[in-house]
């Protein structure tokens, strides 16, 4: 037999043993499987939706995948909630992670246990409600990811708690704030991006908010995420979440306090003032810029590249906006894997 015949044998040989394989893995996924297609709003609720005391909160949160599985952490943003990450969590907990996704303080489920708790946004007490909900659920360290506020919060542990932060997924990289920085100018077209915190450091704005948060929110949507087509029905589903009694006390909270126009509480002067510091963020790091999000920093990350110095990776996402996790969360769910395997 020539090598032609023999090759031609082989090859043949290996195509027809290789189809009973594809046909049984195609006929053998269930319909769960089938829909793990990454494709965004593909999901529109969760598994299973839970609540625990921690700190001074009752945290409502979403929980997905094996109990014994890593955990990941994922952490919304403004004006948002849990469903951002409604397509990200069945992808992860098909690859065998614990995924816990929660309501941030002032929003959905989430509650102050005592009415005589100070209604504090500050950027340091977001990061330790996160804390607090890892020890309510025997989480000693965990993947933490996250955008907006989210990625503010995830940064935060990661540069004061590193020992609680396996690896991090970023979007926009370091979001930790420094108010004495903050008073200075942006150039025009960014400070337009941010038009509403303005809005919201006055009596009006607070009204605002208070009276057309649906709306108010919608448009904001609308604007940070220019190609992203949601419909009424997923915006309805995370709006739902704006009812929450504290929820604008805590949104203008945050924002007055970033800009110096509102005071924090003392008990926490010590942890500002390492942050302000704009600490090193020393594990491993995946960031992720959504390409027409209006708060991506020019230069493909370069921006604060400096401020990860632990095994570091970045994507820009093209087409994509602010949410980043719901509008592509097959690269958010890739994201957090990388993340892992750095």
């Amino acid at each position: 037999m020539d090598r032609r015949t023999f090759s031609k044998l082989l090859t043949g040989a290996a195509v027809a043993a290789s189809l009973p394989l594809v046909e049984r893995a195609t006929s053998a996924a269930t319909p769960d499987q089938k829909k793990l297609t990454g494709r965004p709003g593909a999901h529109t609720s969760f598994d299973s939706l839970k609540q625990v005391k921690a700190g001074v909160l009752n945290i409502g949160y979403a929980e997905s995948g094996p109990a014994d599985g890593p955990a990941v952490v994922l952490l919304h943003g403004w004006p948002y909630d849990i469903h951002s990450y409604v397509d990200v969590a069945p992808l992860l907990a098909a690859e065998g992670y614990r995924v816990i996704v929660p309501y941030l303080r002032g929003h959905g489920t989430t509650r102050f246990l005592s009415s005589k708790t100070f209604r504090n946004a500050q950027q340091s007490v977001i990061a330790l409600d996160i804390i607090a909900l890892m020890d309510a659920l025997k989480i000693d360290k965990a993947l933490l990811a996250g955008f907006d506020w989210g990625s503010r919060t995830a940064d935060i542990i990661a540069a004061l708690w590193p020992e609680r932060c396996k690896a991090l997924v970023s979007v926009t990289g370091y979001l930790i704030t420094n108010r004495e920085k903050n008073k200075l100018p942006l150039p025009p077209a960014a400070e337009w991006a941010w038009w509403y915190q303005y809005y919201f450091a006055t009596e009006r704005g607070r009204l605002g908010l208070e009276q057309n948060r649906h709306d108010f929110t919608r448009l904001i949507w609308k604007n940070v995420s220019p190609t992203w087509d949601f419909d009424d029905a997923t915006f309805d589903r995370t709006a739902a979440a704006f009812t929450n009694p504290d929820y604008v006390d805590i949104v203008i909270h945050n924002y007055r306090w970033r800009l110096g126009l509102a005071e924090g509480d003392p008990r926490y002067d010590r942890l500002e003032k390492r942050l302000a510091a704009g600490p090193v963020i020393a594990v491993p790091t995946v960031t992720l810029d959504g390409e027409l999000d209006p708060f991506t920093p020019p230069g493909d990350g370069t921006s604060y590249r400096g401020k990860f110095s632990g095994k570091y990776a970045h994507r820009t996402l093209k087409g994509v906006g602010h949410n980043v996790p719901q509008e592509a969360p097959r690269a958010f769910a890739d994201a957090v894997v990388e993340a892992d395997n750095l």
